[in-house]
């Protein structure tokens, strides 16, 4: 029987999250409450047993990255096509910022659509061209039975599950983003003939984590 899983972590929090401006390719590290995140969660995704651990390049990631390294003694893959959304000109900007920036754009952005919004952004089929098979690579490295994790970033994170699930991708808009350390868990069918999303925005119940409905993942 195959069950094979595959975690996917957000990163823990950084300044520019704390302030609410995109992020974006931009390479922001960690600030002191998304290191403590990391080291929080780290020991609740070690004890599922990985096998494997896979990371986009930036900052933000490998640092989160790292406290599963060292809880999990496995060594992380750098893959840059887990990097976030490159949101172009809008990089550094508040919402209200953007909204004033770029209205019509911001419009289009709030109501979902998959059109350019400012110069340079990405758009959703961009991001899933790259992260799905990203993800998919990844789930074909585990045997039956194995779970894997993967590090990436909020809104990457939306496309890549919706694209391994075979949903529109306009769906995006309608699922709640994912708090920081907080992660969605695809599991295989036992026929593997399809995935299920069987945790969305699960977390480690601490102080500093607002992950809705946090509690102990299940092993």
């Amino acid at each position: 029987m195959s069950r094979r899983r595959l975690v996917l972590l957000r990163h823990g929090r950084t300044a520019w999250n704390d302030t609410g401006r995109a992020q974006g390719r931009h390479d922001v590290p960690l600030d002191e409450v998304g290191h403590q995140q990391a080291a929080a969660v780290a020991p609740v995704l070690a004890a599922l047993r990985p096998v494997a651990l896979w990371t986009s390049d930036l900052t933000r990631a490998r640092q989160t990255a790292a406290y599963l390294e060292t809880a999990t003694g496995l060594t992380a893959r750098l893959d840059p096509r887990l990097q976030e959304y490159d949101v172009g000109a809008r990089q550094g900007m508040t919402v209200p910022e953007f909204a004033a920036a770029f209205p019509e754009a911001h419009a289009a952005w709030d109501d979902g659509d998959d059109m350019p919004i400012v110069p340079g952004a990405e758009v959703a089929t961009d991001v899933a061209a790259r992260i799905v098979p990203a993800l998919s690579d990844a789930l074909a490295a585990l045997a039956d039975g194995q779970t894997g994790i993967v590090v990436t970033h909020g809104a990457a994170l939306k496309v890549g599950v919706l694209g391994l699930l075979g949903w529109p991708l306009r769906q995006a808009a309608e699922l709640a983003g994912l708090d920081n350390c907080c992660s969605a868990t695809l599991r295989e069918s036992a026929s593997a003939e399809r995935l299920r999303l069987a945790d969305w925005n699960r977390g480690v119940p601490t102080p500093m984590n607002r992950c809705q409905g946090a509690q102990p993942l299940d092993p």
